[in-house]
């Protein structure tokens, strides 16, 4: 399925995240270990989770293949003092280039080409940020849905 773009403002989302330093190809080996820390922390917090996604927030490197700073995160519903490792940050506002990728996760990366792909085509530039937004879990791989933001320059 080729994935549609379109440019939406977006607002700040609130997160609670644990930060790692990953290539690309690490991502699917890093994620896990850092979520577990930070659901754990919103178990100890009553109130501060209210239904909010993971949100993987990309803070990129030089180069494609660079290490960048990574926030393993779920939303929230306000900022809070550290908990360990676990602290709070949020997602820019502004303009974007979205797109929802629909399938399994090992195939988002078409989602991500399909925005640069974009870019390029349309004259724009990326501002360094981007995030995706895990949707609700399904038994069905083909039906997973996240949403894929590049901020725009």
């Amino acid at each position: 399925m080729k994935a549609h773009v379109t440019v939406h403002s977006v607002p700040v989302r609130q997160l609670a995240a644990v930060r790692r330093e990953v290539t690309i190809g690490k991502i699917g080996t890093a994620w896990r270990e850092a979520l577990d820390k930070v659901w754990a922390a919103l178990r100890s917090q009553p109130g501060l989770h209210a239904g909010g996604h993971n949100v993987f927030l990309y803070h990129h490197g030089a180069g494609r293949d660079a290490p960048m700073q990574v926030d393993f995160g779920v939303e929230v519903t306000r900022s809070f003092d550290a908990m360990g490792e676990v602290h709070a940050t949020q997602t820019p506002a502004g303009n974007v280039a979205l797109a929802v990728h629909v399938g399994p996760y090992d195939r988002i990366g078409d989602t991500h080409l399909a925005i640069h792909r974009w870019a390029s085509d349309s004259g724009r530039t990326f501002a360094g940020i981007s995030w995706e937004i895990y949707g609700d879990p399904t038994p069905d791989p083909g039906k997973l849905e996240t949403t894929v933001a590049y901020l725009l320059a």
